[in-house]
């Protein structure tokens, strides 16, 4: 039958779309990783590399080796009897991808975002007339409620994550003259109350590039903080810190510090 279909042969769908094609320079081990993690991400108790190597096709010693690299690269986690779980580094993807889709933001914004990750409470700092200062808040119901953190609080920059962030901006000379005038008053029994000691504790800290502040300004609080920009101009350097009980901290330190990281890249672009 010309220009007609074969009897017993479907209709093709108009509203379903062509399949691609395939290309011939396809790396095959990216496909089976990827394989892997839609597999493992299917079943919220995990794999084994056994279930792996079934569900997806592959050899029980390539499904191990790939599991093996992607838990390397943080983006599986290996749990109970050997059962691979979808890792923190997928959050992450998700999060590049929500900002992609998502478009230009706001300081408030990327702060609501960031509490909304974490449930933390998060703060801008910034030097407003020579002084350290909070110049935004955004509460997360997980932080522990502190009084003295409100926006305007311009006291205790030697005490708290988000004045050493900003008291690192500052030259030697600039912090003992500003520390000199504020004073280094003793909020807890570990607050440093001494220049020197601040001081060494700085140069430890800026190594890491993170500034954490453990039982210094409330006992049982802690507080990590960030530099978004170190300008030239003090008026605008600013900082980004997030404050948290210090089990929390012990327990989800490099979770938080990562996702304080990419707040910093995010305001960087808006302060």
């Amino acid at each position: 039958m010309a220009g007609g279909h074969k009897p017993g042969s479907a209709s093709p769908d108009p509203k379903r779309p062509l399949k691609k094609s395939e290309p011939t320079d396809l790396i095959r081990s990216v496909q089976r990783a990827l394989r892997v993690m839609e597999a493992i991400g299917a079943v919220p108790g995990g794999l084994t590399a056994k279930q792996i190597a079934r569900r997806c096709g592959l050899t029980l010693p390539t499904s191990y080796h790939l599991a093996r690299t992607l838990t390397y690269e943080g983006y599986l986690i290996r749990g109970d009897e050997g059962r691979f779980q979808v890792g923190l580094k997928v959050s992450d993807r998700y999060a590049d991808l929500a900002k992609t889709m998502r478009g230009p933001s706001t300081v408030a914004e990327v702060l609501r975002r960031t509490v909304g990750d974490t449930g933390y409470s998060h703060y801008l700092g910034r030097m407003v007339d020579g002084r350290v200062a909070v110049t935004a808040v955004s509460e997360g119901t997980r932080s522990p409620m502190l009084e003295d953190l409100i926006l305007g609080f311009d006291e205790g920059a030697h005490a708290t994550a988000l004045g050493k962030a900003l008291l690192s901006t500052m030259s030697t000379q600039e912090r003992r003259y500003y520390l000199r005038e504020t004073g280094m008053r003793k909020y807890t029994d570990f607050t440093m109350t001494e220049p020197r000691a601040l001081e060494y504790d700085l140069a430890q800290l800026a190594a890491e590039g993170m500034y954490t502040e453990i039982n210094q300004f409330r006992t049982g609080v802690g507080c990590v903080a960030s530099v978004v920009r170190d300008d030239p101009d003090p008026r605008c350097r600013t900082v980004i810190a997030c404050t948290m009980p210090l089990p929390e901290l012990r327990m989800y330190g490099t979770r938080v510090k990562n996702r304080l990281r990419r707040a910093a890249d995010e305001l960087v672009q808006l302060v």
